[in-house]
């Protein structure tokens, strides 16, 4: 039982710590005037609240427990998610935002983990999704929870990536061609 307590209470403040991490990021982008949006991307945050949703909907059989390795990985989980979101909001700055949008000034982001993967905020997320999975949910709500997350984040990437082709053209094509969308060695 306590290492159950301690995987929720790190996975509390794991969720406080993941939102700080894009509060200087979300403050720089402020002053920026947005260009041009993607819409399309708000039904992508529909869906991947409804993730987080199901995620932690306290829904559950009698005797309902989790087991020592389910908390475990867990609590790797959240210490690897909050780490690559503090990771990437330093890389990304003022290019933040919390649906698709590019400012005038806008800066295609390649260094630190967007070398290797175009949205590891998205990474991150799925990374946190997954930590809450494994040391609270019943594992009908879990697989609901990944159905709405991964809808929810293909849409996003879509619109976004779909900003930064118009935006940045060949030398976003050739970005996407050394780089995962979200989950390295799947997409």
């Amino acid at each position: 039982m306590t290492l159950q307590i301690a995987a929720v209470v790190e996975l509390v403040v794991g969720y406080a710590l993941f939102s700080l991490a894009l509060y200087k990021p979300s403050r720089l982008s402020k002053g920026q005037k947005k260009v041009v949006r993607a819409p399309a991307s708000r039904w992508g945050i529909v869906l991947q609240t409804f993730g987080f949703t199901f995620a932690w909907i306290y829904v559950r059989p009698d005797g309902f427990k989790k087991s020592a390795p389910e908390l475990v990985a867990s609590m790797i989980l959240v210490a690897v998610s909050v780490g690559l979101t503090w990771w990437a909001g330093i890389h990304l700055g003022k290019q933040w935002r919390y649906e698709a949008a590019l400012s005038e000034d806008h800066e295609l982001v390649r260094t630190g983990p967007y070398r290797w993967i175009r949205n590891p905020i998205y990474l991150a997320m799925l990374g946190m999704t997954l930590a809450t999975l494994a040391a609270w949910t019943w594992w009908p709500m879990g697989i609901a929870s990944l159905i709405f997350f991964i809808a929810g984040t293909v849409v996003r990437v879509r619109a976004e990536e779909r900003l930064l082709a118009e935006r940045f053209g060949a030398e976003f094509v050739e970005y996407r061609k050394k780089s995962w969308a979200f989950i390295p060695l799947l997409w």
